[in-house]
């Protein structure tokens, strides 16, 4: 309690342009991030529409296509000063996870040069013999796959040992089991996708090619003071909130969402 009350608030400054005024949002907002609109920036435009057209069906990434974007990422992270980079995911853990490798490689002489290729870009092999992918099971059996979810842009992560890549990645066993939080959501979206797309055809509306399943940001959560939760044994024992008091204005009211805050 006391942590938390005798805190001082954080303050920071906007990012400022060189003549010192603020910059708006739309200047500097996803500028640490490569996604879509950084690969059609820099692949030619037919490469770019294939690239749509096999991501949106969920065909595989073709090879020479797949090294073009990773040319292109690798020289967009040579110019951020990145040095490393991983496939991050969120295996069955409550955690988030990565496998770091260096653009460093070297060539036939010995020399070293920046090389980042497509099968790189695509997939890594982490171990995954600590995870229930299978019970009784030969040793090459243990081994865990993640591969690139390009529905997510990568984004480099700054910490005071340099700048990694993050390539947001799903993570799944050596016979195709979910051992991450984001594949089972991956798979409903598209059976999801499949069989509304369906039900509209039947409705008569055969132009649609794809239903993409949305979160709003309006959904609500609510943030907890890290100082506070030991005082919770609810959020402490499961993470969710068990108890609670009775707000001091219900929903019985429009004047619940116009009303003065207390």
């Amino acid at each position: 309690m006391e942590t938390a009350t005798s805190r001082h608030p954080r303050r920071f400054d906007l990012p400022k342009d060189d003549l010192g005024r603020s910059l708006a949002v739309s200047d500097y907002f996803g500028q640490y991030t490569f996604g879509v609109k950084e690969i059609k920036n820099a692949i030619p435009r037919s490469d770019y529409d294939r690239f749509l057209e096999l991501t949106n069906s969920g065909k595989a990434l073709e090879k020479d296509l797949a090294d073009k974007i990773a040319k292109a990422v690798r020289n967009w992270a040579i110019e951020m000063g990145i040095t490393h980079f991983c496939h991050w995911f969120q295996p069955m853990t409550g955690l988030t996870a990565e496998k770091h490798d260096a653009f460093m490689s070297f060539a036939d002489d010995g020399t070293a040069v920046e090389k980042f290729s497509g099968s790189q870009l695509i997939q890594s092999e982490p171990d995954a013999s600590s995870f229930p992918s299978g019970g009784m099971r030969t040793t090459f059996e243990a081994r865990g796959y993640t591969a690139w979810d390009p529905t997510s842009p990568m984004f480099m992560m700054v910490t005071p040992n340099g700048r990694t890549l993050c390539i947001p990645a799903v993570f799944i066993s050596y016979h195709g089991h979910a051992l991450d939080e984001k594949t089972p959501l991956l798979r409903s979206v598209e059976a999801l996708n499949t069989q509304a797309t369906q039900l509209l055809h039947i409705l008569g509306d055969t132009n649609v090619k794809r239903v993409i399943a949305t979160l709003g940001c309006e959904q609500e959560y609510f943030l907890i003071d890290r100082a506070y939760t030991s005082l919770r044994p609810d959020i402490m024992l499961s993470g969710r909130t068990l108890l609670g008091a009775k707000p001091s204005k219900g929903q019985e009211l429009e004047d619940h969402y116009f009303g003065a805050i207390p």
